[in-house]
């Protein structure tokens, strides 16, 4: 039995992955996707947060129309600006 849900569990994230792959594709032209990709290899967690800032802006209909590479650098840049804020505090 535990064998059976495992493997609905991959199932299911399989599909889920598929999903916003899909999603994606219809926000991102060809250019901002290769980008994505890169963003992924090089950091991962930062990549996770992007797609699913972007799956939200989509899915709340923020989005009128396809993300372009220039627009992606520009919201990749508020994504890590949050990081890049750090405070140095001196003694």
């Amino acid at each position: 039995m535990n064998e059976f849900s495992e493997g609905m569990t991959q199932e299911g994230a399989a599909q889920l992955e598929a999903a916003k792959k899909v999603m994606l594709a219809k926000v991102l032209d060809k250019a901002a996707m290769e980008r994505l990709g890169r963003v992924r290899l090089a950091n991962p967690s930062l990549a996770m947060q992007l797609e699913a800032y972007l799956l939200q802006l989509s899915q709340s209909g923020q989005l009128k129309e396809q993300i372009n590479d220039e627009k992606l650098r520009k919201i990749l840049d508020v994504v890590t600006e949050k990081k890049r804020a750090t405070k140095i505090k001196r003694k």
